[in-house]
Parts: structure tokens; sequence; C-alpha cells
């Protein structure tokens, strides 16, 4: 695949998940779910399966900080995560550190939010 296609298909989607936006994480996915499959259905003879991995993991990890961005204050990032089932300790460390929200979004809240959460909400995958 090449390079230029997907810096376009990253700025596409970084457009529509800004984080200032003001749309919810299910308005969000919905603007996901018209375009991921067309995208995908453009680029499904490419014999490259580990970069639409990476491209689903990148878009995840874009969604999780949109989700700590929602979320604002430390002492609300801790009340949601703990609702969600995320150990104290998980939560703790991403509340303590709320204003770094794609540093957080990348490990721990891959145990608050896996992928099977981004499947129930409907985020379609490229691979």
């Amino acid at each position: 695949m090449a390079d230029k296609a997907k810096e376009a298909f990253k700025q596409r989607i970084r457009e529509m998940t800004r984080r200032s936006g003001g749309r919810s994480l299910p308005e969000i996915v919905e603007r996901l779910r018209a375009y991921l499959p067309g995208w995908k259905a453009c680029f499904q003879l490419a014999q490259t399966p580990r970069v639409f991995r990476e491209l689903d993991e990148w878009i995840r990890h874009r969604l999780r900080a949109v989700q700590l961005k929602h979320w604002r204050r430390g002492t609300t990032m801790y009340r949601e995560l703990k609702a969600m089932g995320a150990s104290e300790t998980d939560a703790r460390q991403v509340a303590a550190n709320s204003r770094r929200g794609w540093r957080n979004s990348r490990f721990l809240l891959n145990r608050a939010m896996p992928v099977a959460y981004f499947d129930r909400l409907g985020v379609p995958r490229l691979s």
C-alpha cells in the first residue's frame, strides 16, 4: 500500500475523530461505519494484513483518547474506568495523568477498553 494513500486515510480519520469536535463516541463510530468499509473495499486486493492491523490499532487508540477527553477530569476518569471494570491501580494511574490523553490511551486503557468493547460499539475492522 502506498504511503500517500495511508497518510490520506489517517488524515481523514483524524478529521473524524477530533477530540474537540463535540461529538459523542457513538456519533464518531457512525461516521467511521460509513467511511471504513468503502476504504477497505478500495484496498482489499492489497496483500497487506499487517498494515490493516496497524491501522485498526491506531483507530482504536484515537477512540480511547477521544473517550478520555470526554471524561475531562481525573475524578470522572477514575469513576468511569472503575465502572467499566478496570483495576484500582489502572484507574488511579490514568486519573493521575488526566492531561496526558494520548499517552494514557495506549497501554492501561487497553485492559478497560479492549477490542471487544469497540466491537460492541460497532467500529468496523479493517483486518
